[in-house]
């Protein structure tokens, strides 16, 4: 009985399984649904079965099907799994912009391109969001099942892309089906699943043996009991070593005491037993067919019949073609709709192709790879056939490797640190190779730091450094500056600064260019570092390099630089002249002088966002996004995406930094820092907390994983991790944890570790936290020295913020915050003022001007996605537009003091209101204190009484 891996049947004793993967693919696109499947479970348990049901269960409902395999000799091979996948997709409704754009995947390395090609395809982050849309349409009509089975033998790049979807599911009516073994999966995708799990973007569904009586019933049911039982017990529930077993009972062979499972596992993870039943099958194949099997197992992909006459050595197509027919006829060889031959399962593949004798498996891929060259497929095609036929040094080979790893680099690096790796085992140890060996471990390095290796590449660069010399000090400095951005990604700071001031003291020095370089990368490092005043002295050397040689875009970079430590530190004259020289030098430049140093676009950007200067910090960031993805500098990316989204964040366009951010995130992620994490996470935390609506608990979520990332570190990013804590426990209405996240940002009282530039803001919030608990003097305090740092940086915004904190005079401070957030273009903060100040206004006796304030906040918050403030506006909407005999000391609770008073007016108790809104009843009792405190209201029912003619609710059935 031959074994299927295309089987729809259903699957015998998976019942339960079944009804819960009916209902998800007939409520495909529901909100709640989970996007992705992850069916897991060992060799032939039955995931392909599975499979297989749910495809044809979609097919049934009308639904676009799309099924792909990942396979094991082919995991160097980008998005391998997804390209097989695709095969079978109706591409002429993507649009021909869209398939250029996704061309590294649909059409797979066939359609890689060569070194300066690719000037118009997105990057690796850019072409995940361009696959998500191709899904996203591809499954418009119709809805999408998209099917991808041995998932454990995905390429990195396959794997982290299903962790996109993990994290950015697929807005529309699309499932995503995987099916892997769970021993064999790589660590990072079995973490990404378990994360989707965890939070309900995935389904798991796990796979044990069959029982008995579904086994024997379902794939023996005329087999006398005894045998039938004796064949259920050597499989252990198995269904593909039960199959196994049976086919060689059937075939007549004896099978007294056998067992699938020998002696431990053979080197493609399968049951010795089991490799031997289906190996016994080609013991009856003539020599020819014997040939004609093997040359399938080692081409894959690439086994055409045309490709297939090369590889036997059979040019007549009869013979061949008999050949195929007989072992078509057994069902070892099946021919698929692209008019390619594959083994009819991938563990028989495997075993083949382990069990064909070295010397033809070398000759195979040799004369594969030469076809594949007089054919003109690129070299990133042609590098596993290269790889595989290599036994020495060959220097035609090696170029082939490494031009297919530069080809690879923007969207897959892990693929292109590993076709390097290869290169550099054979390349001869001599010093007639050292340089090129430099070269290639600088090229290696930095694959591995953009794939998230980030020790790996350390490492090497450590080697490439201390074997360089005096004789290439190019290739030297170039191999430190990277060095020094890993110990910076690996948080570690103080090891980046001490490597580049030695470098840059070195006897010679580097020369000018590298000098420059390595000025920045110092400078750099030092303000990450929390020292900026410490690299003053040595930037005004580097700028009087870069200028002594008329590097034009160094110097731009080193103003830009400077811009941003200046704005960090609080001297904004000297930020804002510095911005503006960077600026005037960044604009008058093409991209190309600029692709080099695409870090000035981050500084310059970053100064201007903290200078308020949104327009122009949005517009920099853009294009140095633009020459990122372009050129492939994944490190500068996040820093890029951050400040975009803190742009947009300001002037209240939410749901487009929110997209900003979560990319920024994904890329930190994969290139692994844990500081670089920290940084966009707390960035993501500010506007997670806007965009959500009030009482959502992500953003809180979201700032505990930014502080618990950056651990004790004492960096910028670190601080602004616990800063954003801080906002988060504000807004959840926990004021005690509030205060503790910014003292702990602050390094005490006086905030001297938080950038003086946020230290208002941060002064603001700690005001409202003293107010909540009670401790008015020490509130006053605060707002004294919000106010001092706020005048000492001159910015507008930071003034407002100031005045924020001030309890006197409340109205006009609030309408002059507002008013200084409206000139700067903050209209995110300008909206939040107004809502601040129209209560108070309407208390004063002024309707119309609170109802315009109340209107212009709402249409601010409506249009631009604030979900938070459009919340607080609706809380704040009967003290605004209610009567004039609305009492006067409502107007002055806080938006969360109103939101716990409306409870308490609907019944709740004190622990059902901490419940209710993911808070302590500590902290709840600390705001009713101070709501009894502020109204001079002795008890609840009072209390209850006061907000129903009010206008807040009809009081309870209890109160």
């Amino acid at each position: 009985m031959p074994i299927r891996d295309e089987d729809t049947t259903t699957p015998a004793g998976r019942s339960a399984e079944l009804e819960r993967l009916g209902p998800l693919v007939d409520g495909l696109g529901q909100d709640g649904v989970p996007g992705v499947v992850d069916i897991v479970g060992e060799a032939g348990i039955g995931k392909s079965r599975l499979l297989g049901w749910v495809c044809a269960r979609a097919r049934g409902r009308g639904l676009t099907v799309l099924r792909g395999r990942a396979t094991e000799f082919e995991r160097n091979i980008p998005f391998q799994a997804f390209t097989d996948a695709f095969a079978d997709a109706d591409l002429a409704r993507l649009g021909e912009d869209l398939v250029a754009e996704a061309a590294p995947v649909l059409h797979g390395v066939r359609g890689a391109r060569g070194q300066g090609e690719d000037e118009d395809t997105p990057g690796r982050f850019g072409l995940y969001r361009t696959l998500t849309e191709v899904l996203r349409k591809l499954g418009k009509q119709r809805g999408l099942v998209v099917a991808l089975d041995d998932l454990h033998w995905a390429d990195p790049a396959s794997a982290e892309f299903v962790d996109h979807l993990v994290r950015h599911p697929v807005r529309g009516r699309v499932l995503v089906v995987l099916a892997r073994r769970e021993r064999q999966t790589p660590t990072s995708l079995a973490a990404a699943l378990t994360r989707g799990a965890d939070s309900g973007t995935v389904l798991p569904v796990p796979l044990g043996p069959l029982g008995e009586q579904e086994a024997v019933g379902s794939l023996a049911p005329d087999l006398p009991p005894g045998r039938a039982r004796e064949l259920y017990t050597a499989s252990e529930g198995n269904p593909l070593y039960f199959l196994a077993l049976l086919h060689t009972y059937r075939q007549g062979a004896s099978l007294p005491g056998v067992t699938a499972r020998g002696p431990g596992d053979n080197p493609v993870g399968v049951p010795s037993g089991l490799g031997s039943l289906l190996l016994d099958e080609l013991t009856a194949l003539t020599a020819s067919q014997r040939l004609v099997v093997e040359a399938v197992s080692v081409l894959g992909d690439h086994a055409t019949p045309a490709m297939l006459r090369l590889m036997t050595g059979d040019p007549a197509p009869a013979g061949l073609d008999a050949c195929t027919a007989e072992l078509t006829r057994r069902d070892l060889l099946r021919i698929g709709s692209d008019g390619r031959w594959r083994l009819r399962h991938p563990l028989l593949r495997a075993l083949v192709y382990e069990n064909t004798a070295a010397p033809r498996r070398t000759e195979i891929h040799r004369r594969a790879a030469a076809e594949l060259a007089r054919r003109g497929a690129s070299a990133a095609e042609r590098a596993p056939h290269v790889e595989r036929s290599l036994s020495d040094w060959d220097p035609a080979s090696a170029a082939v490797l490494t031009e297919a790893a530069a080809q690879l680099a923007s969207t897959a690096p892990a693929t292109a640190a590993h076709l390097l790796d290869v290169v550099l085992r054979f390349l001869p140890q001599t010093p007639a190779y050292a340089r090129q060996r430099a070269e290639l471990t600088l090229a290696r390095a930095r694959a591995l730091g953009v794939s998230g290796r980030l020790r790996e590449s350390r490492n090497l660069l450590h080697t490439v450094i201390s074997t360089a010399g005096d004789e290439h000090p190019a290739l030297r400095a170039d191999a430190v500056s990277l060095c020094a951005m890993m110990e910076r990604h690996l948080g570690h700071s103080p090891e980046a600064t001490a490597l580049l001031r030695r470098e840059l003291s070195r006897t010679p020095g580097p020369p000018p260019g590298q000098a420059v370089s390595l000025g920045l990368a110092l400078g750099m490092s030092a303000l990450l570092n929390v020292s900026y005043p410490d690299v003053r002295a040595d930037l005004r050397r580097t700028l009087a390099i870069a200028r002594s040689h008329g590097d034009l875009a160094g110097e731009a970079g080193v103003l830009a630089l400077a811009s941003l430590g200046e704005a960090y530190e609080g001297r904004t004259e000297d930020a804002e002249r510095f911005a503006d020289a960077a600026a005037g030098l960044a604009n008058s430049l093409p991209d190309p002088s600029l692709t080099d140093l695409c870090e000035s676009l981050v500084w310059l950007g970053w100064s201007e966002a903290l200078l308020e200067r949104y327009a122009d910090a949005e517009r920099h960031a853009d294009r140095g996004l633009d020459i990122a993805r372009r050129s492939g500098q994944l490190h500068v990316l996040p820093h890029l995406l951050t400040g975009r989204a803190y742009a947009l964040m300001n002037t209240c366009r939410l749901p487009s930094a929110l997209e900003s951010a979560e990319e920024a995130e994904s890329v930190a992620r994969a290139i692994g820092s844990g500081e670089l994490l920290a940084f966009t996470l707390a960035v993501k935390t500010l506007i997670v907390l806007v965009a959500s609506p009030l009482g959502d608990a992500r953003a809180l979520a979201t700032a505990e994983e930014a502080v618990a990332t950056a651990g004790e570190s004492s960096t910028w990013w670190a601080s602004l991790a616990w800063c954003m804590l801080a906002q988060a426990t504000s807004v959840a209405g926990d004021p005690h944890r509030t205060q503790e996240a910014i003292l702990k940002a602050g390094g005490g009282p006086e905030l001297r570790r938080v950038q003086p530039s946020l230290r208002p803001a941060q002064l603001e919030t700690l005001v409202n936290a003293a107010i909540a608990t009670g401790h008015l003097g020490q509130a006053e305090r605060w707002a004294a020295q919000a106010a001092e740092e706020a005048a000492r940086t001159g910015l507008r915004g930071q003034r407002a913020a100031a005045l924020l904190g001030d309890t006197r005079e409340a109205l006009r401070l609030f309408d002059e915050a507002a008013q200084g957030y409206g000139h700067c273009g903050a209209t995110l903060w300008e909206a939040y003022s107004l809502l601040r100040a129209a209560p108070l206004a309407k208390a004063a006796r002024h309707g119309p001007r609170a109802v315009a304030m109340w209107r212009r906040a709402e249409r601010i918050a409506a249009a631009g996605g604030a979900r938070l403030l459009s919340d607080l506006a609706e809380l704040i909407r009967p003290q605004v537009e209610g009567s004039s005999q609305v009492p006067e000391v409502l107007a002055q609770l806080t938006a969360r003091e109103l939101e716990i008073a409306a409870l308490v007016t609907a019944g709740l108790s004190n622990q059902d209101i901490a419940t209710k809104l993911y808070v302590s009843r500590r902290t709840i009792e600390t705001h009713l204190s101070a709501i009894y405190r502020k109204t001079s209201i002795p008890s609840r029912s009072a209390l209850a009484s006061l907000m129903t003619r009010a206008g807040f609710g009809e009081p309870s059935r209890t109160g």
